[in-house]
């Protein structure tokens, strides 16, 4: 009997089906993979007269190979019993099963096929009876995985189901499968499967899977699953990043704790260590800017006077400069912790007016009974980040070393001062362990100077010193180094 053209992989054909219906059987591949199938396969084998693999109905044989083998084209021939037609293994990697050419029609790639003969269906169907009829043979190449026949398989039997959705299950499902079904160009598994994409969360690998298959999709069937792996607008990323940054220092003392130590977590783990550091310095520029302001409004007698209740104010203006510093040092503690604390400190060696601001207003005195821990705050910033100048963490110029040194030491030295002639301290426990760390650190700073620059500043450290010498051995082994380099012999001549 004459076939019809499908191209190269496909001939119409009866065939002789009794002595190899017992090998469809004992096809224990084929066997094993239609009874694991979770598949609901009634509302189509019923409009076909038979289910998936139903040899007494099916119409197409379609063999499944791997791409690595020539296509092995079975001979067609007639049958005179269609009860049993063959569906056969080549090859323990090869499988025939049977088909029926009104589900396959599902495919938009076997619908191609089988379009000519179509056009021919009232011929077929006249010379078409119950014990002669015409099959349709095609030849599938299929990756040569472990799992690429069951996924084909799994495919073929979709065709069957009207109820998709409840078919899938999973995401490692619908990624075994979907690529096929964009083979075969069978889009209402193509849709089940991208809906079932877009409601379920996603592991990382399947995530990786996911955005590969993604460009074989089309605009409007991917636009879900882009938007939830790509950001609508550049700097998302940074956007996220600032609130939950900003997030971290709010003020809700029940949940504050919790909330940086998530947040700080994060940012060690941070990929990108630029974008912390625009959003951590962005932070930073922003609250000490309120600690500036607020510190100027304290300390000008302009703003007092135009003010009712002045002390009120006083108070709001100290306990806003004591609230947004504290925010500042815990920014300042997660740039040094990043490694990315270099602007910062430039920015605090730059403050003139707001160390001028803090020296008149510690020098008065009546922030003591107000808000007394407030000297604390600003001098723990300032020797963490001199610090970090100090080790080489962070390589300052030497105009910003300078500064640091200049500009902050008038406030150690108030706030030391002033400490000595309260009878209780308002810095707490602690301050005489920070004044002394933030005078050796200054000592340490100062002696990368050159020698006129530091001849200048220690001077203005005597303050260091106490009523017996011995009490202050980083300011005596300051200016013993200081001297020791200054009568050293020339024994360079600097070209100008």
């Amino acid at each position: 009997m004459s076939s019809g053209g499908c191209g190269n992989n496909c001939d119409g054909a009866t065939s002789d089906a009794p002595k190899k219906r017992q090998r469809v059987d004992t096809d224990p591949c084929l066997s094993s993979a239609i009874e694991s199938s979770p598949y609901s396969l009634l509302p189509f084998a019923s409009a076909c007269g038979g289910g998936f693999n139903d040899a007494a109905t099916a119409d197409v044989i379609l063999r499944l190979h791997p791409d690595r083998r020539t296509p092995i084209f079975v001979s067609s021939d007639a049958s005179s019993d269609t009860k049993s037609p063959p569906a056969t293994t080549v090859d323990r990697f090869e499988i025939q099963v049977h088909l029926h050419s009104l589900v396959l029609r599902r495919s938009k790639y076997f619908a191609a096929f089988l379009s000519e003969r179509w056009q021919k269906q009232d011929d077929f169907s006249s010379n078409s009876s119950e014990n002669s009829r015409k099959h349709y043979r095609f030849s599938l190449s299929v990756p040569e995985t472990a799992d690429s026949i069951d996924n084909y398989l799994k495919v073929l039997q979709l065709l069957y189901s009207d109820d998709l959705l409840s078919s899938i299950g999973s995401v490692s499902t619908v990624l075994s499968i979907l690529p096929i079904a964009l083979e075969l160009l069978f889009e209402d598994c193509i849709k089940a499967c991208v809906k079932f994409l877009e409601a379920v969360p996603w592991n990382e690998d399947e995530e990786e899977k996911i955005l590969d298959l993604i460009p074989l999709l089309s605009i409007e069937e991917s636009k879900e699953l882009l938007a939830r792996v790509s950001p609508e607008k550049s700097d998302s990323s940074e956007e996220m990043l600032q609130g939950l940054v900003r997030t971290a220092i709010s003020n809700i003392p029940s949940m504050a704790s919790s909330r940086k130590a998530f947040v700080v977590k994060l940012l060690k783990d941070f990929s990108s260590k630029e974008l912390a550091r625009r959003v951590l310095y962005k932070e930073f520029e922003k609250n000490l800017r309120i600690v500036k302001q607020a510190m100027e409004e304290y300390s000008s007698p302009d703003f007092r006077a135009n003010r009712l209740a002045p002390e009120a104010i006083q108070k709001v203006n100290l306990y806003t400069a004591m609230n947004y510093g504290k925010h500042v040092l815990w920014l300042v503690e997660r740039m040094l912790e990043l490694n990315v604390a270099d602007s910062a400190v430039k920015a605090w060696s730059e403050l003139t007016c707001f160390t001028a601001d803090l020296h008149k207003a510690f020098h008065e005195g009546h922030w003591r009974n107000m808000l007394p821990g407030l000297p604390s705050v600003v001098l723990r910033c300032t020797c963490k980040l001199a610090n970090a100048v100090a080790t080489g963490s962070v390589l300052a110029t030497r105009q910003v070393r300078m500064n640091l040194v200049r500009y902050w030491l008038p406030v150690l030295i108030i706030c030391k001062d002033k400490d000595r002639e309260s009878v209780s301290s308002p810095m707490g426990p602690n301050h005489k362990t920070l004044y002394l760390e933030l005078e050796e650190t200054f000592l340490r700073i100062i002696s990368t100077l050159p020698m006129s620059d530091s001849q200048d500043l220690l001077q203005h450290c005597l303050p260091f010193s106490t009523r017996v010498g011995d009490d202050c051995p980083h300011l005596v082994a300051a200016f013993t180094t200081w001297f020791r380099r200054a009568n050293r012999p020339q024994q360079f001549e600097l070209s100008e």
